[in-house]
């Protein structure tokens, strides 16, 4: 990729065999430059950038470069993606950040395109067009940094996708047919005014990073914890997290419990010459409780407990710590890594650790 200082015409006429052609920051309003240009050089080139001029209508005549894969027309005061575009049937790419572009700068076919990456962050979009939801062949959507409100519930159309980021909108609520996207693994909903999440995103298997930092969640659905993949979840700048910790039910041993519990914890011994055989089998069951300074068990009733590790600056979230009761723990100090902040306190295999940024 390359730039040279002068006139277009001066980098066409020394482009190179690296099929990039580099247009950018020449104050330029129109590629009337392209229709001098070589038969051979148009289909050669494969990516074109065209950032930092002062377009504020997509240039037609770009569409003469027949092979073009990649597209950037950031940080321009384009408004308008005309008809012409739609001759770029080989498109792959298009980045179009920062511009001034909104629901109606679409052009009503562009749907049928076959874009796989579509970046339209840092502009005026009220809504998301319904031609981005035509897009099925689309693998990553961006539309960070403009004025969203809503997330329309036909999202789940868009069944490629991998990766959307919708950070720095004004949402409010998530759709539970976000829940539909079957391939979705990047998942940015941070900086908006989100107050909760549907358990249906429980459902997005391929899910490895969440961002939900600065919202106004309270609370998360317990059903997250069901996101077995879930590498990164981004949690600082929301009230919840104590509340998320706090929040898991526990059910008080029954009498049988309490009873099961003495035996194990005191090793009394037993046998079924002692007792019916379906208490040996109860009894049997006890699972022993992880924490290395309790000696207990549990049968039946445990507590369910999410534990934030410090580590470097960020944290890892173990996915579940079942425990004998609630008093089988204290809260440990975020600020330094004491003995019961260690990994090895739970035996936690290391594929089951996840990291939560909480600041």
């Amino acid at each position: 990729m390359f730039a040279l200082p002068g006139s277009a015409m001066d980098v066409l006429e020394n482009m190179e065999g690296d099929n990039v052609l580099n247009l950018s920051r020449m104050n330029l309003e129109t590629l009337a430059a392209l229709e001098d240009m070589s038969e051979e050089k148009r289909k050669e080139t494969h990516q074109l950038l065209l950032t930092h001029n002062r377009f504020t209508v997509f240039p037609g005549n770009a569409a003469c470069l027949s092979n073009l894969l990649f597209l950037d027309i950031s940080s321009n005061g384009l408004a308008h993606i005309c008809d012409q575009i739609l001759g770029l049937s080989k498109l792959k790419t298009l980045i179009a950040k920062n511009n001034r572009m909104d629901e109606f700068s679409l052009p009503k076919d562009f749907g049928k395109m076959n874009l796989e990456v579509v970046n339209f962050s840092g502009n005026r979009f009220e809504e998301v067009p319904p031609q981005l939801l035509e897009l099925q062949r689309l693998k990553s959507l961006s539309l960070g940094g403009n004025r969203l409100k809503t997330i329309p519930a036909e999202i789940e159309n868009l069944t490629s996708l991998e990766l959307l980021y919708l950070g720095g909108n004004g949402i409010q609520s998530i759709p539970p047919e976000l829940a539909n996207l079957p391939y979705l693994s990047y998942l940015g909903l941070c900086d908006n005014h989100i107050q909760g999440l549907p358990p249906q995103l429980a459902q997005l298997n391929s899910l490895r990073s969440l961002s939900l930092h600065n919202n106004l969640l309270t609370y998360l659905p317990q059903e997250i914890l069901n996101l077995v993949r879930l590498q990164e979840l981004s949690l600082r700048g929301n009230p919840l997290v104590v509340r998320f910790v706090k929040d898991f039910i526990y059910n008080p041993p029954s009498l049988l419990e309490l009873a099961g519990r003495i035996v194990k914890s005191r090793n009394f011994q037993y046998s079924r010459k002692d007792m019916p055989a379906n208490l040996v089998s109860y009894l049997d069951s006890a699972s022993k409780c992880p924490n290395p300074k309790c000696a207990g068990v549990y049968f039946d009733s445990c507590v369910r407990h999410i534990k934030f590790v410090d580590f470097c600056g960020k944290y890892r979230l173990p996915l579940m710590h079942y425990l004998c009761s609630p008093q089988c723990y204290s809260p440990c100090s975020s600020n330094s890594q004491s003995d019961c902040d260690s990994d090895e306190e739970f035996n936690i295999p290391q594929h089951r650790m996840q990291k939560v940024l909480l600041g």
